[in-house]
Parts: structure tokens; sequence; C-alpha cells
């Protein structure tokens, strides 16, 4: 009889730990990280995303890497009338702190003195489609403008509740790694993006279409998914790289 209850203990025992194993969550998964120096001695934390290495921070360069300065514009009317290479920083800088990188026209990715680091590039519009792929848009979403997919624009942004303006139930995981920020961006009449910094953001392609768009991708506070569209290379975006 005390054999019987000693294995019914034991075997009650044995249950309760299979319970509490299998009710444990699975361990978030070990991202492969890195960083990368661009010509100025700027350094930027990196991180591989499927077989895709991309920087995990916004580009912040202000020389091509040969060495050539790219112009800042800060005035409205240089802003429309730059038909060359120019960055800014959201609202000039005036009344902001830790800005989330600079703004970019598309000229300055264009630009054949090179803006990545050397062994980088700006990625393509393919390139963000392989990133969105490996985060469980499908192929043919991908290929789609608008609002896609469902879950991958919260695996970008940085882990809620910080960088981004909190909204219901939308909560971002940064399970990628990528820890994208809400830069805003500067529209081609030079005015800056509303509602502004913590509300959204927007990185450029290295893909145009015809002569005067691009493509983007484009992160918002309201939204879980990823936006994509083409439009005036005149906008000032963020930039992230991708290795060669």
């Amino acid at each position: 009889m005390k054999i019987k209850t000693h294995f019914g203990i034991y075997f009650f025992l044995m249950l309760l730990l299979t319970i509490a194993c299998n009710d444990k969550e699975d361990p978030a998964p070990v991202l492969e990280t890195g960083t990368v120096t661009d010509v100025e001695g700027n350094s930027y934390k990196t991180v591989k995303i499927g077989d895709q290495w991309w920087m995990a921070e916004n580009l912040k360069v202000k020389t091509y890497r040969n060495g050539v300065i790219i112009p800042i514009i800060t005035d409205s009317a240089g802003w429309v009338q730059s038909l060359s290479g120019a960055y800014c920083i959201y609202n000039n800088g005036n009344n902001q702190s830790n800005e989330p990188g600079i703004l970019y026209n598309w000229n300055t990715v264009n630009n054949s003195s090179g803006l990545a680091p050397a062994g980088w590039h700006v990625p393509t519009d393919d390139e963000w489609k392989k990133l969105e792929q490996h985060l469980g848009m499908n192929a043919a979403e991908s290929d789609k403008s608008g609002w896609r997919g469902s879950n991958e624009g919260d695996k970008l942004k940085i882990e809620s509740p910080q960088g981004w303006t909190q909204y219901q139930t939308v909560w971002a995981t940064n399970e990628s790694g990528f820890t994208a920020l809400a830069g805003s961006c500067r529209l081609p009449n030079a005015e800056f993006g509303q509602p502004g910094l913590f509300a959204t953001g927007f990185w450029w392609t290295s893909s145009q279409t015809g002569t005067s768009e691009a493509w983007y991708r484009y992160l918002d506070y309201k939204n879980s998914n990823v936006f994509r569209s083409h439009d005036s290379k005149l906008y000032g975006f963020s930039v992230r790289c991708v290795k060669d």
C-alpha cells in the first residue's frame, strides 16, 4: 500500500513538473549582432536578419565615402530647389533631443560618391521585401503597395514603450533586432512631417521608379504592418544600410 502511495505521489509530482515546463514560454532567439563604422568614425550597431546583415541604427553620416561633404539645407527654398544630394535634421534640430539619425533626399542615396560605409549599401526595394518576407509577410503581399502584412512593422520597431507614441493595442516587439525609430520626414515643400518624431518613420530604398520618384518604407505608431510606396525624390527620409 505504501509503495502504491509513494508511486502515486511521485507520478503526481512528475506530472506537475511536466505541465510547468510546457507552460514556459520559448526563449527569445539570440540575435547575431556586430558593428560597422562610417567614413567619419561613427559606429553603428548591426544585426543579422535571415541571411542579411542590416544596420540597427539610422545613418547619420554627413560626408560621402570619398570624403566629399554632403550639404546641409535648413531653409525651405534651398530644399525645394536642390537638384543634388542634401541632408537635414528634423525641425532643423530645434528643441529636439536624441535625434534618430538625419534625413536625406534621394539624390544623396544615389550619389556615385557613396553614402553607405565601405562594404555596405542602401538597400533596394527587393532587399526590403526579403526582410519583410523573413519576418512573415508572404511574397504576393510584399509586392503590393500601401499597408501590407500583419505585425511585421512591430517586429521592426524598437521594443515598446520606447521610441514610439503608444496607441491602443499596437505594441512593438523588435523581434528582428532592427530597432526602427520614428524619425519622421521632410516634405518636398520643405515642411517637416507631422505629428513628427515618435509617430512616423520613413526609409529610402535605392530603387527608383521613373525620373522623379523612388520606393520607400513607412512605419506608423498606429499600425503594426509596413507601408510600401514611391514618391518624390525631394522627400527627406531616414536611411538604413545592408551589407554587400
